[in-house]
């Protein structure tokens, strides 16, 4: 069984340097780094509009809690948006690759 993150970051380079860490570690097989994206949200009482570059990581369920960790560790962010789940339906292919990229099998 395969999961995904779904993650924001402040701007490319942030994002692609902890799609990298997650890559090294072997935590993930993928992040799809979306593009920049409008964030509206309420923080500390007040309305904040902001770009943020999304990003969305393919792991396994194994992996899930250990990436969802690493990336609260790595993230420039106080308090980033790390929003995991695993995945219902997922090709054999896919979950195949993921799985031996994660978890070398």
């Amino acid at each position: 069984m395969s999961a995904m993150v779904y993650c924001p970051f402040p701007d490319h380079e942030a994002a692609r340097r902890a799609s990298n860490t997650l890559l090294d570690k072997k935590l993930i097989a993928c992040a799809n780094i979306i593009g920049e994206t409008e964030s509206i949200y309420d923080w500390k009482g007040e309305r904040s509009t902001d770009h943020e570059v999304a990003v969305l990581f393919k792991t396994s369920k194994e992996r899930l809690n250990d990436t969802v960790g690493c990336l609260a560790q790595i993230h420039p962010y106080d308090t980033p948006a790390i929003i995991g789940w695993h995945c219902d339906v997922i090709s054999e292919a896919t979950g195949a690759w993921i799985e031996e990229v994660t978890l070398g099998s």
